[in-house]
């Protein structure tokens, strides 16, 4: 049997630490934030490496591209509706940062449940044992007679939905993220896989209402990307629906000669996930773009991120 020595050492190839480029400096290490301090010190006071940079550049890209009058385009599932994100995300809205968003079917059952009853998220184990999971009388009457009543007029499921909740009665409206988008002006389209929102379990339901708003809807968000050109688009905890729509209203536009160019992507979750980091981050950001990947809870990043914007846009832009 043949013994295998030891690799020796002798004649090691040293160099000076000195001399090493080194990826990391002091510099960029994070300070411990003083009591007392503002939002602006926390932020300032964050580590300039990895994700720290991102979230600076994602925030920063976003207020420029406002300023600028570029779009910036939400897609998300709706996950953020159930943890409470909608305050801030109207207050975007309100404020002029999103120009566009676009949501999967389910987004459109918790925003309207939220602006009925102010709650919204049922427990599906318990609902599922017994065959009532889904069963709810009021949303399934509510959206499924918009979506038909909207189809026949021509709208798109999120413009039929908005308008809808906006001149309801219901108390908690001021909470609908619908709602606020239809009174500013800032289209909302919905995009929706057939089978996977409890209110197409109900016999209210009209398919081809269903069928043919949500198509609407994938033709105006196609219209917003063949603009999104310098401006940004987020995709916000949507792993298979809101990538896919997006590649392909992408296509769609470039390909009737749309150029739609020199944008940012990013995909905020809290798992990455192989669609959007292929869909959103990757692929769009090829050809003189950027992309990034935001790693957290959306209870935690959304704010954080939507204050840094905020801080951003009132500070004075730098001259080019």
């Amino acid at each position: 049997m043949s013994k295998i020595e030891p690799l020796s050492l002798e004649g090691l190839i040293t160099i000076s630490l000195k001399d090493r480029p080194s990826l990391v400096h002091h510099h960029d290490f994070g300070r411990p934030l003083k009591p007392g301090g503002s939002f602006h010190d926390f932020v300032e006071r964050l580590p300039r490496i990895l994700a720290g940079n991102s979230l600076r550049e994602v925030a920063r890209l976003w207020a420029e591209a406002r300023r600028r009058g570029r779009a910036v385009l939400l897609g998300m599932g709706a996950h953020p509706l159930k943890v409470g994100l909608s305050p801030l995300l109207i207050d975007l809205v309100v404020r002029g940062l999103l120009t566009g968003l676009a949501l999967n079917g389910a987004g459109i059952i918790h925003d309207a449940e939220i602006a009925m009853a102010g709650g919204t998220s049922e427990d599906v184990p318990q609902g599922l044992g017994c065959g009532r999971y889904g069963m709810a009388r009021e949303t399934a009457d509510f959206l499924n007679g918009v979506i038909a009543a909207g189809a026949g007029e021509g709208l798109g499921l999120g413009e039929a939905v908005g308008r809808a909740i906006l001149e309801s009665d219901f108390p908690y409206k001021h909470l609908s993220l619908l709602a606020a988008a239809r009174q500013y002006g800032v289209p909302v389209t919905v995009h929706v896989a057939v089978g996977t929102d409890i209110i197409h379990l109900h016999p209210t339901l009209d398919p081809r209402a269903l069928g043919a708003a949500t198509h609407l809807d994938f033709r105006l968000f196609a219209a917003q990307v063949a603009r999104l050109s310098q401006g940004m688009y987020i995709n916000l905890g949507s792993a298979v629906v809101l990538p896919e729509v997006f590649l392909k209203a992408l296509t769609l536009a470039r390909n009737l000669g749309h150029r739609v160019e020199g944008f940012a992507t990013v995909n905020l979750d809290f798992i990455q996930h192989y669609r959007p980091l292929t869909n959103v981050v990757h692929r769009p950001a090829a050809n003189e773009g950027q992309g990034f990947a935001l790693t957290g809870h959306h209870e935690i990043m959304v704010p954080l991120l939507a204050g840094m914007v905020l801080e951003m846009m009132e500070e004075k832009p730098h001259a080019d």
